[in-house]
């Protein structure tokens, strides 16, 4: 691989300012408007897993063993990310990102859509939590290519002083997913009593993937390849093997510590976003449809603050924000804990909007620039979806599965489920201090860092 400067968001020589700006808004809405559909996708299936699918497809376990088949399931997705970020990172690195981004929303809202037609194992038995299982598979491969696709597009085409609050604009995405996957279930089950929302009410929100899924894929048809990998292609310096690169010095190094800095916030996420349902409706009882409120509540306050991330990451760099946002969260998990433990719906929703609502949105908007950092322009599809997809097997999808079993050893006491967590943002500070950009272009350094960190990054 030669060597090259890169210069994410530079744009074309003789691009107007008119020109300029309207590129930029139709970045900023493919990014956006792609995440948050595939994310409500993929955690549209988080929410069912903890309140529907131990039901209709496990009707035959205990509540107990129904929620962790059902989460098992919702694991399994995590587990094929890997594959579909290593596909899609090497097609993106050697394709591009626009057509492989257009690719894996429609992979996700096919499979999604076909979540809301499956027929129930009261219907046909074991097959339905087999073709249950098959759909997860296709989502969870399709968002292996998602998230590194959807961050590169912001920040290789953002404006050089703004690459922190572009990068923070897919993460609004998952934050907006999670919320309007929520929201879609408590508004169901507002208006349907429980037998209709298990028969048919569920089904709606899976079925109304399709729509979003036309409106994401139209807009980001019109958004154009980004810069920095525009120039790659015509300076013919595209990799080979993207992720024979990504894993051999020198990127060794990057792609360990950063597969380490993720597991914090991938575990925040899903015990935020996804377990405290199951906790909150089984062990302490709560309703449901307050429950989903709270986390949707959460997620929104998460959206607004995450620009706020990116601009605090553009002013102190995204190592930094990352790091004390990690902190943070390593500091609130016993006191959170303890609000949940009053049983009492505003002290549980004071716990969520500050721990998943304020405090991930400080990291969270950090961490796509951060992780854009740690390789050069050539292999960096590859390099984020590895990062952030590998880890997503231990950080993400186990979490629930991990948290259930350590609160049921522990005869229902959260404390040392509380001391994981702990634990996986103690790895996680640890290993974000280590780091060191191998791009410092998109670490808010100079070109001459951007030369430097392209030469390091430089195989062959």
């Amino acid at each position: 691989m030669a060597t090259l400067l890169s210069t994410p968001g530079a744009g074309a020589v003789d691009e107007t300012d008119d020109e300029r700006r309207k590129r930029l808004r139709t970045v900023v809405a493919a990014s956006l408007l792609g995440t948050t559909v595939e994310w409500y996708d993929f955690f549209l299936y988080a929410t069912a897993a903890s309140l529907v699918f131990n039901t209709v497809f496990f009707p035959d376990q205990s509540s107990f063993v129904g929620t962790l088949l059902s989460f098992a399931t919702f694991a399994v997705g995590f587990v094929v990310r890997p594959i579909g970020g290593v596909v899609f990172g090497h097609i993106g690195d050697r394709i591009g990102r626009k057509k492989t981004l257009a690719l894996t929303m429609v992979l996700m809202g096919v499979a999604t859509a076909l979540m809301g037609v499956l027929p129930t194992a009261a219907a046909v038995g074991v097959l339905a939590p087999i073709l249950l299982l098959a759909l997860r598979v296709v989502q969870g491969f399709a968002l292996g290519g998602e998230w590194a696709g959807a961050v590169l597009l912001a920040v290789e085409h953002s404006p050089r002083r703004r690459r922190g609050l572009f990068g923070s604009i897919p993460q609004i995405g998952l934050a907006l997913g999670l919320a309007l996957g929520t929201g879609v279930f408590a508004l169901l089950q507002v208006a349907l009593d429980d037998d209709a929302f298990l028969t048919y009410g569920w089904r709606i929100a899976f079925l109304v993937s399709i729509v979003l899924v036309v409106i994401g894929f139209v807009v980001r048809l019109k958004v154009d390849e980004t810069p920095a990998f525009t120039e790659v292609a015509e300076l013919s310096q595209k990799s080979t093997v993207p992720i024979r690169d990504v894993v051999l010095p020198p990127n060794t190094r990057n792609t360990v510590l950063g597969l380490l800095a993720r597991w914090g916030e991938g575990s925040a996420f899903n015990t935020w976003g996804v377990f405290a349902i199951a906790y909150a409706t089984s062990e302490l009882g709560m309703d449901k449809v307050p429950v989903l409120v709270a986390v949707t509540i959460a997620s929104l306050v998460m959206a607004i603050l995450l620009p706020v991330s990116g601009l605090l990451t553009d002013r102190f760099g995204p190592r930094r924000i990352y790091l004390i946002g990690i902190t943070a969260y390593g500091l609130t998990v016993y006191p959170v804990f303890a609000l949940f433990g009053t049983e009492n719906l505003i002290w549980f929703t004071v716990g969520l909007v500050i721990v998943f609502g304020i405090v991930h949105a400080l990291f969270y908007g950090a961490q796509g620039t951060l992780f854009a950092s740690l390789y050069p322009t050539q292999v960096r599809y590859t390099g984020l979806s590895v990062v952030y997809q590998f880890s997503g097997i231990y950080a993400s999808g186990l979490t629930p599965l991990i948290l259930t079993a350590l609160i049921g050893a522990a005869g229902g006491s959260p404390w040392l489920a509380a001391g994981y967590l702990a634990l996986t943002a103690l790895i996680s500070v640890v290993a974000t201090a280590l780091i060191r950009p191998a791009d410092l272009y998109l670490d808010n350094g100079s070109r001459a860092g951007s030369r430097q960190g392209a030469q390091a990054g430089s195989q062959g």
